[in-house]
């Protein structure tokens, strides 16, 4: 092989050494440009800089602090309903809201206007019998006395007759003053007797009477009618062995209350707040609600009352709590406001601007502190943050990371 040959053997070799060469960066330079590329294997989301809002949120329930109650009467048997307006029905003055089985109340009805009847016709028979008992007593009594006189006139000629007859007329006059006694006591018996009988007679008149006027106006309340205009808010009561709203078919103890009519003008959102909000929260402070069963619309409002002290609070289950009342009144109103639904209340204790806000899912607790997982070179990095506050599901940030950087929101060292 002569030198140039040689010479360009050499650099043949050189040159495919350096293609080889920048083919290899080339691959390295591509495998770290694909790996830098490579989507999260989880959810993420980017950092960025907004407003904080500090807010308290507690469940809210619709109260009306006045409401006027339809009973059903407090006087009658038992009650079964046949007609009821339904929940959240809109009615006037004197729309009928309950009707109750009238059949048994009819017949009661009807049994004592007989009674009645037959209590009156008594007392004018008893009236007839004493008056003819009266005549005949003062005949006797007459009659009686004209003998007494009679026999006083025969006893005044003892003098002109014989000792005998004078004797036989003194018994005649004896017998015919006890005969005018025995009348007179009679006639006072029989008077005494026929006026008792009258009374007995116009006393059964007068309980028949009142069991009629009684009857009569139960079956005036088997038709209850609404006193004042409103919206038919139904009322529970127990149906075997749970609490279920009355409805036609079921039966009512006398007096229980059926429906109400809330007074809208009294309607409030209640609420309840532990001690440890308590100090967050002042009156005209304003609040938003969102209720449950009307879910196209939020509501605007403010507090209107704080309870001064702590109270039980049954509802919230063993042990129980002790917390505070909150009276909130809303600036609308709504067709569907109506006594039990609940909602969210919402009061915005503070506005932070320019803060880092992240969600409350990105943060997760290891050993005792609070990170999160940045994506970072093609994979996640466990990163310690130092939270300033926590409102709701956002969490304020005061150290830890920085606007544009993308955060996990599932832990990505889980096992699935």
């Amino acid at each position: 092989m002569t030198l140039e040959r040689l010479k360009r053997f050499s650099l043949q070799h050189k040159a495919l050494a350096i293609l080889v060469l920048l083919l290899g960066g080339s691959a390295i330079l591509l495998g770290a440009v694909r790996l830098g590329r490579r989507s999260p294997s989880v959810p993420t989301i980017e950092v960025i800089r907004g407003y904080f809002l500090d807010s308290i949120q507690f469940r809210g329930e619709m109260k009306a602090l006045k409401s006027v109650t339809i009973s059903a009467p407090a006087d009658a048997g038992d009650l079964q309903i046949i007609k009821l307006s339904p929940e959240g029905t809109t009615v006037k003055p004197g729309d009928v809201v309950v009707e109750f089985d009238k059949t048994k109340t009819e017949q009661d009805l009807a049994q004592f206007r007989s009674t009645l009847k037959s209590a009156e016709a008594e007392i004018a028979q008893a009236c007839a019998q004493a008056r003819l008992a009266a005549e005949q007593d003062k005949t006797a009594v007459l009659k009686a006395r004209y003998d007494v006189e009679s026999a006083k006139l025969e006893a005044g000629k003892q003098e002109i007759v014989s000792k005998i007859e004078g004797e036989e007329a003194r018994l005649k006059l004896a017998d015919a003053q006890q005969a005018l006694r025995e009348a007179e006591a009679k006639e006072k018996s029989d008077k005494t007797l026929n006026d008792a009988t009258i009374e007995s007679k116009i006393q059964a008149s007068q309980k028949a009477k009142f069991d009629v006027e009684r009857e009569e106006h139960a079956l005036a309340q088997m038709t209850l009618q609404a006193p004042s205009a409103g919206t038919i808010s139904v009322l529970q009561h127990w149906a075997g062995s749970n609490m279920a709203p009355y409805r036609p078919g079921d039966r009512a103890w006398p007096g229980a209350g059926i429906a109400e009519l809330p007074d809208a003008n009294t309607l409030r959102v209640l609420a309840r707040v532990d001690e440890t909000e308590r100090g967050r929260l002042a009156l005209k402070q304003s609040v938003t609600v969102e209720f449950n069963s009307i879910a196209d619309r939020q509501f605007t409002g403010h507090i209107e009352q704080i309870s001064e002290i702590a109270s039980v609070d049954f509802s919230s289950g063993w042990p129980l709590a002790r917390n505070f009342t909150l009276l909130i009144a809303l600036d609308q109103t709504d067709s569907r406001f109506k006594p039990g639904i609940t909602g969210q209340v919402n009061v915005l204790v503070e506005r932070v601007p320019n803060a880092i806000v992240i969600p409350v899912q990105a943060v997760f607790q290891k050993s005792g502190r609070n990170v999160v997982y940045l994506w970072h070179g093609g994979e996640f990095e466990e990163t310690s943050i130092q939270v300033g506050r926590k409102s709701g599901d956002k969490i304020l940030v005061a150290k830890g990371v920085n606007p544009g950087e993308k955060l996990a929101l599932r832990d990505p060292t889980a096992k699935e």
